[in-house]
């Protein structure tokens, strides 16, 4: 139970910080000597992160699918009919690559702790470096209702990414966001709605190995509470900062882990 509750609190945290929680929920009990956990339950603990961005940002979806409703049965186009069809596009790559390498992520992907571990590291200096070259590069950035076709394409492309624990969903996105120009702001609110589909698609990809019981419900649960507060957290965060402080914690875990893995 002990291990479900902190396992609950790392994905709420982990799949919305740039700090991939598919690379944590395998590390940390991997770094305290735990019983690995499996990819269902891992899945299961994303639906509780599914839930916690719905919660938030439901309106905003609801928006986007009645703008591509009214288009469909009344020909008015907006910008929710627009930003809609981004989304679908956006996630086409990932949502494929996942179905069609599920098994070697389950075998080979999740079992080798040394490519999850510089994953981490790799994408950390990636995000660090993409971050501070974007905010030098970009002397006007692009906010989110101003997003292109190709801004939201590349984007979606990089999600594909995220299959590898390490890369990072959020990480990957937020990062090409940044390097095509997209605001702080626009690369966070773009990625928090980017994640629906794909989570949905995950969840229900691996339903028929949920396994249901008390300690899933529980960490489903504290997933969607930590994962609200982690959201509103991070809405407020970049306002003013970078994510330059998640860089180096990806960094300085990595290292944690690798010193353990080749000393301990």
């Amino acid at each position: 139970m002990i291990k479900t509750i902190i396992l609950g609190i790392i994905q709420g945290i982990g799949e919305f910080l740039p700090i991939s929680s598919s690379a944590h929920l395998i590390l940390v009990p991997y770094l305290f000597g735990w019983e690995g956990s499996s990819m269902a339950f891992d899945i299961a603990l994303h639906f509780g992160t599914l839930a916690a961005v719905l919660a938030i940002f439901f309106k905003d979806w609801w928006n986007l699918f009645m703008g591509a409703v009214k288009k469909i049965t009344k020909g008015k186009d907006s910008f929710d009919n627009k930003m809609f069809w981004y989304m679908v596009i956006a996630t086409i790559p990932g949502a494929l690559l996942g179905f069609l390498l599920d098994d070697i992520v389950e075998n080979v992907f999740r079992e080798s702790i040394l490519l999850i571990a510089l994953c981490l590291a790799i994408m950390g200096v990636l995000i660090y470096l993409g971050d501070k070259w974007a905010d030098k590069h970009y002397k006007i950035e692009t906010e989110f209702k101003h997003i292109s076709l190709k801004q939201a394409l590349c984007i979606g492309l990089s999600q594909s990414l995220a299959i590898i624990p390490g890369f990072s969903r959020s990480g990957t996105t937020i990062l090409t966001a940044r390097l095509m120009g997209l605001s702080k702001s626009a690369a966070t609110k773009f990625t928090f709605l980017l994640s629906v589909p794909i989570i949905a698609g995950a969840t229900i990809l691996e339903i028929g190995n949920l396994e249901l019981s008390i300690e899933t419900f529980i960490g489903v649960f504290i997933a969607f509470v930590v994962g609200v507060l982690t959201i509103k957290f991070l809405l407020n965060y970049i306002k003013k900062h970078d994510f330059s402080v998640f860089a180096v914690y990806r960094v300085i875990f990595a290292i944690i882990i690798l010193v353990k893995y080749f000393f301990f």
